[in-house]
């Protein structure tokens, strides 16, 4: 990248323009000439150049950065892929401690972006104004994906889903068109479906869904420009659903004008058949191909509908092409779903595919925590972990035993304790107990290899053999309360430094390999039962 093509926040110094170690005035030019060396020129072209210049200062010996961003979306990415790197950055530059903020921007404040923001063909990061538009357009615009508007919000407006008021579509409008909502809801609504209560503020991140919640961040700030379709699988109660509403729910905010639908796959079947009944495929199309997101769940009840695909196929077309983005969830990845036309399935994979995994024990503790945190009661940390430790099969379950403890705890006037939540727990950690063992999973998947359970115990190594047997050391450390000296001792005495080998290697690979991924998942769900 050369000098002339950064901002004037970010240009080289000349040689002749040196400037010492404690000149404030350059400290922010100078820390991203040296970020654009150390970042690739498309990461650097993307977050850091549009920045506006810093505001730098000195209070009581100690400098203060001051970073303004446009919307919260990158105010979200660069807080946690660039901040820490900045501040080590300006420290070292600074020779003294300095204090860095990022912070959203006042909208009327924030300047028009200086020209060329990115190279030939580059998707821009955030929906930034032209520096001719209107303080009008500006308004609506609104800070970013996470933003709410600047309107006080009138009254909540149900929009008809399904032909009926009041359904789960309900959105807040800003005062000035709330006088409006009827007649577009009679006409045709902007918003249907969404959830307004799943956001990404109340969504936890963990390794399970960091790359789905990061691919959705992308998606929330440059809504038809990345990762378009964006197809999201796993199994269920995982918080597909959750991240799909966040992503619409962050481009509403965003954009108030914003035509967006959330949809069960089973609706998009009943409107097909019934616009099939009645032959009025211009309102099938008059609803779907005219959308700036499709929220579009469960995909693979699509199966064996030809009709139904033919129609989504056409949809899907046609929102491409206009730039509207689509978000897909599935419980298995585009390959691996049945009895879907193959041009369909492959437009799925055309995009992005992200598998959400089932959360591991820091995140299912820190989403009880959270979940409880909203009911306004303290958990207690042991508390949480225990519970944690039980419930490992999804979100949902983990939060229907939270409720369960916390109206135990309530009802028989309680502390939260250890004790309190086994005695609410019981039943669910009877059931548990009983049906996973560490015999249950060799025998299931012994069965699912076709190898021999024994085999489980041997000493063999061959491929075919070792690999089912870490597969199950793998599910026998997730799935129980196992150690790893006693599942070695279950796999024919073998040492805990094996048992640990296998877990981690096939849980690095599980990440990468979609095969395994699907077939580990098909496990799972056979020994949960």
């Amino acid at each position: 990248m050369s000098a002339a093509e950064l901002p004037a926040s970010s240009r080289p110094l000349a040689a002749d323009a040196a400037v010492s170690p404690h000149d404030t005035a350059s400290l922010w030019q100078r820390a991203c000439e040296r970020l654009a060396m150390e970042l690739p020129e498309q990461q650097f072209n993307t977050w850091i150049r549009p920045l506006p210049p810093a505001d730098v200062g000195l209070a009581d010996g100690v400098t203060s950065v001051c970073v303004r961003v446009p919307n919260r979306f990158m105010l979200d990415w660069i807080r946690t892929q660039y901040s820490a790197r900045l501040e080590g950055i300006l420290t070292e530059l600074q020779g003294g401690e300095v204090r860095m903020d990022i912070a959203l921007a006042p909208r009327a404040a924030m300047p028009a972006p200086t020209q060329p923001l990115r190279p030939p063909g580059m998707a821009m990061p955030s929906r930034a104004l032209p520096p001719n538009a209107q303080a009008g357009q500006a308004a609506q615009t609104g800070q970013g994906a996470y933003a709410a508007p600047a309107q006080p919000y009138a009254q909540p407006v149900a929009y008809p889903q399904n032909g009926v008021m009041g359904g789960p579509g309900v959105v807040n409008l800003p005062q000035h068109q709330a006088s409006e909502a009827p007649h577009r809801a009679r006409s045709q609504p902007q918003v249907m479906g969404l959830n307004p209560a799943l956001t990404f503020d109340n969504l936890v991140p963990g390794r399970a869904n960091q790359m789905a919640r990061t691919a959705a961040l992308h998606v929330a700030g440059a809504p038809g420009q990345m990762y378009n379709p964006l197809f999201i699988y796993g199994g269920v109660g995982l918080g597909k659903t959750h991240l799909m509403n966040a992503v619409g729910n962050a481009l509403l905010a965003d954009k108030p004008d914003a035509r967006i639908l959330y949809l069960h796959a089973e609706q998009f079947i009943s409107d097909v058949v019934k616009n099939y009944q009645r032959k009025t495929f211009d309102e099938l199309k008059a609803k779907y191909h005219q959308l700036d997101l499709l929220l579009i769940d469960d995909v693979q009840f699509f199966a064996g509908k030809d009709r139904t695909q033919e129609e989504f196929f056409n949809a899907f077309e046609a929102l491409l092409a206009k730039k509207a983005h689509i978000i897909m969830t599935s419980d298995t990845y585009p390959k691996g779903l049945a009895n879907i036309d193959e041009r369909l399935t492959s437009r799925f994979d055309s995009g992005l595919t992200v598998a959400i995994e089932p959360p591991e024990l820091e995140m299912r503790v820190a989403i009880l925590i959270k979940k409880a945190a909203l009911e306004a009661i303290d958990m207690p940390e042991d508390v949480a972990f225990f519970v944690a430790k039980n419930v490992r099969a999804n979100v949902r379950e983990l939060e229907g035993a939270l409720r369960k403890v916390l109206a135990f705890a309530k009802f028989s006037h309680k502390e939260i304790t250890i004790a309190l939540a086994r005695e609410a727990l019981k039943d669910l950690l009877s059931i548990q107990n009983r049906q996973i063992s560490v015999e249950n999973i060799q025998k299931t998947v012994a069965d699912f290899y076709k190898i021999k359970v024994a085999d489980m115990y041997s000493k063999k190594r061959p491929a075919s053999i070792a690999r089912p047997r870490q597969i199950a050391m793998y599910l026998a450390k997730e799935l129980t309360q196992k150690s790893l000296p006693e599942i070695g001792e279950l796999f024919g005495g073998r040492d805990h430094t094996t048992v640990l080998h296998a877990v981690r290697k096939i849980m690095g690979e599980r990440g990468k390999d979609s095969e395994l991924n699907q077939q580990l998942h098909v496990l799972e769900q056979t020994l949960k039962g």
